[in-house]
C-alpha cells in the first residue's frame, strides 16, 4: 500500500466525519491528527527499511559482524498497530458521536456542544 492509497483512505475518514456530523468534535480532531502522524511516521520508516534493508550488520569486537532485523521494523510494526487501533478509535467517535441521539443531547449538554465544536453558551 503505497501514500497514495493510505491519503485516500485519510480521504474517505473525514468524509465519514461530515457524514455523521463529527468533523469539529474534539476527539474526532486529536484523534484524527494524531492518525496523521502515524502515517507520516510509518512513511518515514518505510523509507527507512526500504532504503537500509530489513536485515542490518553491526560489528563487535575484532570486527566481527553480527546480523540483526533493521530496528525500523520493529517501530513499523508497533506504529502500524497503533494506527489501526486509532482508526478503530476514529470509527467509534464517528458512530458514537454521530447518532441522532447524541445529537439531541449535545443540544442540552453544553460540554457535550462543546465537544462537538460548538460553542458553550449554545
Amino acid at each position: 500500500m503505497d501514500s497514495k492509497d493510505l491519503r485516500e483512505m485519510e480521504r474517505e475518514i473525514l468524509t465519514a466525519a461530515e457524514a455523521a456530523g463529527v468533523q469539529s468534535n474534539y476527539f474526532f480532531c486529536t484523534t484524527f491528527e494524531r492518525y496523521q502522524t502515524q502515517l507520516e511516521v510509518l512513511d518515514k520508516l518505510k523509507a527507512t527499511i526500504e532504503k537500509d534493508n530489513v536485515l542490518v550488520t553491526k560489528e563487535y569486537v575484532k570486527g566481527r559482524e553480527n546480523i540483526y532485523t533493521n530496528p525500523a521494523v520493529g517501530e513499523y510494526n508497533r506504529t502500524t498497530d497503533s494506527a489501526n487501533k486509532t482508526v478503530s478509535t476514529l470509527m467509534k467517535i464517528i458512530k458514537g458521536f454521530g447518532t441522532k441521539t447524541e445529537t439531541a443531547t449535545a443540544n442540552s449538554d453544553p460540554l457535550f456542544a462543546a465537544l462537538n465544536g460548538g460553542d458553550v453558551g449554545e
